[in-house]
């Protein structure tokens, strides 16, 4: 899939899917919230919105409150790319999301999926 599909998909679609993965390997989806607001700055609220309108991807990050500057502390690899060296920064920002939500389903403790230490 060409990345303009992906920053047109609506946030709708793909949140289930992110919280579908953390369910499946049981994670909540108190967990999923977290980690989206974390790396976002979205609250609860704001995604419930986002969830109920036609919100794209691309719209999602672009006007995201505050995106987290630990998030650059984000490393590894997300479908065979390692997200520190995306170029893109739409597709750098949706593949810290992607890998956030893998650490996530892989059991990770939440303090080190957010960068506690950092």
């Amino acid at each position: 899939m060409d990345d303009k599909k992906i920053y047109e998909m609506p946030f709708s679609k793909i949140y289930p899917l992110l919280v579908k993965k953390a369910l499946k390997k049981g994670r909540t989806v108190d967990e999923v919230l977290k980690v989206i607001s974390w790396l976002t700055g979205y609250d609860a609220s704001d995604i419930e919105r986002m969830l109920n309108d036609a919100t794209s991807y691309r719209v999602f990050f672009q006007n995201a409150p505050k995106l987290n500057p630990h998030r650059k502390l984000i490393k590894g690899t997300i479908c065979g790319v390692r997200v520190e060296n995306i170029e893109e920064p739409l597709m750098q920002e949706i593949r810290y999301l992607d890998k956030l939500i893998d650490e996530l389903a892989k059991g990770k403790p939440m303090d080190k999926i957010l960068r506690m230490e950092a």
